[in-house]
């Protein structure tokens, strides 16, 4: 499999490097970043998610990848795709999927990276739509999710209480292959 890299105009996406992890975990397994992700990591959670990224990756040759800001080469967080797999979801669909440093929100670094990502999923990863996954409280989340085009899918929306205690779901937004098209013609 060739290694991964693809860049956008302030950010490249690629492969994990070994000495990604460190500023990955200081930079994104904080409180504020881990609000909605199930809170902050231990040594045994950040090893496990470690192994899915690179399982993901090994299996289907996408994978929420690194990204890197080009100007200075800070590792920002991760973007990418990946098989949904979230215990009570839409199995299998193609998910889209981000998580950013603090000192990145705002600066229009998410949506860039999840354009690009879901720009191939469509076209070198084959999907033909692609869904997010975050919690009503999440609302940066999925106000992202809109302003790519993506629309609520109530009817994909789960019982899961891992990220979000309080209210116990995971919402759903999607967008089809024909409407990214659409929307960028």
């Amino acid at each position: 499999m060739a290694d991964f890299h693809h860049e956008t105009e302030r950010l490249v996406l690629r492969d994990w490097r070994e000495d990604d992890w460190p500023a990955f975990w200081e930079g994104t397994n904080t409180a504020a970043v881990m609000r909605w992700l199930g809170g902050v990591c231990d040594d045994e959670k950040r090893a496990a998610a470690r192994s899915r990224l690179e399982i993901y990756r090994e299996e289907t040759g996408h994978t929420f990848w690194p990204v890197e800001r080009k100007s200075d080469g800070a590792i920002l967080g991760f973007c990418g795709l990946k098989r949904s797999n979230q215990a009570g979801g839409p199995m299998g669909m193609m998910e889209v999927g981000w998580r950013l440093r603090e000192n990145a929100w705002g600066s229009g670094y998410a949506k860039e990276a999840a354009i690009a990502s879901i720009n191939l999923g469509f076209t070198r990863f084959g999907a033909e739509e692609i869904i997010a996954l975050t919690v009503i409280g999440n609302a940066p989340s999925w106000g992202l999710m809109k302003r790519l085009g993506m629309q609520r899918r109530e009817d994909l929306d789960f019982a899961n209480d891992e990220f979000d205690a309080e209210s116990g779901m995971i919402i759903v937004y999607s967008i089809s292959k024909s409407e990214w098209a659409a929307a960028r013609a």
